[in-house]
């Protein structure tokens, strides 16, 4: 294959995958406001506190804007052949991995004091939680992750005991969500339970803690999760290879810039 016919499919290639990436920017924040706005419905279907939400939604409209403008800059760049906007999408590209090179690093290296801070907040949370009255907005998204996990407390249903300081010589109070939801085999999704209920039977608690179960789901999912995590990082790093590959090998004059835009 002669040179101009690589630099041509190189070209294209990066065109269509970048065309790819934008249309799936648009779906991601398409569906973002949709969550937003829709909040209420998706609460209904799904269980879920309206908060979580929200803040999926943030997160979908983040990674819609970022996957949008790097495929437009990939897009235009390649299809132009404009060798500004293809190095300006190489290095928010570069900037991408790097930055989630260095999460990932932090992340292994203060694994221990990140989880004694986790450990300190959700003990936090859990004697904040009030004994009458609807949840705040964090003791909501606490709910919805004990019930989604099947846990109680952080270390286990003793933590719920030992900040229950207002009934601590009546019977004892225990969050709603720490109770096994006895309709969840009906067809029809149950409503995520909020606030204190009185002190159930053993059996009808989730007896592990919130930690040993999100451990337990790390252990079982860590080869799918590092596996996404390199497929992630080798596509952006060829895509890197591929956009610097043009860069050094299109015409070094500028009239392509102004060219059919």
């Amino acid at each position: 294959m002669s040179p101009k016919s690589c630099l041509g499919c190189t070209k294209w290639f990066l065109f269509l995958l970048n065309l790819l990436f934008f249309f799936l920017g648009i779906f991601l924040l398409a569906f973002s406001f949709w969550l937003l706005f829709d909040r209420q419905s998706f609460a209904t279907v799904l269980g879920s506190p309206l908060v979580s939400l929200r803040v999926w939604s943030y997160g979908f409209s983040g990674v819609g804007i970022t996957t949008m403008l790097l495929g437009f800059l990939g897009c235009l760049g390649a299809l132009k052949e404009v060798k500004v906007m293809l190095g300006l999408y190489f290095g928010l590209l570069l900037l991408l991995f790097t930055a989630q090179i260095t999460v990932a690093i932090i992340v292994y290296t203060q694994r221990a004091t990140l989880a004694t801070k986790v450990a300190a907040y959700t003990e936090e949370l859990i004697r904040g939680y009030p004994a009458q009255g609807p949840p705040g907005d964090t003791h909501e998204s606490w709910d919805a992750v004990q019930q989604q996990l099947g846990c109680c407390g952080w270390k286990g249903p003793q933590d719920w005991y030992h900040h229950d300081d207002a009934t601590r010589d009546r019977d004892r109070a225990i969050a709603c969500s720490c109770l096994r939801a006895h309709n969840s085999t009906h067809k029809t999704p149950s409503m995520l339970p909020h606030g204190r209920c009185p002190m159930a039977a053993l059996q009808d608690i989730f007896p592990r803690g919130c930690k040993e179960r999100v451990q337990t789901w790390l252990a079982g999912n860590l080869v799918t999760i590092v596996g996404v995590c390199i497929g992630i990082g080798l596509g952006e790093l060829f895509l890197l290879m591929l956009s610097m590959f043009l860069v050094r090998n299109l015409d070094s004059h500028y009239e392509k810039l102004l060219r059919g835009l």
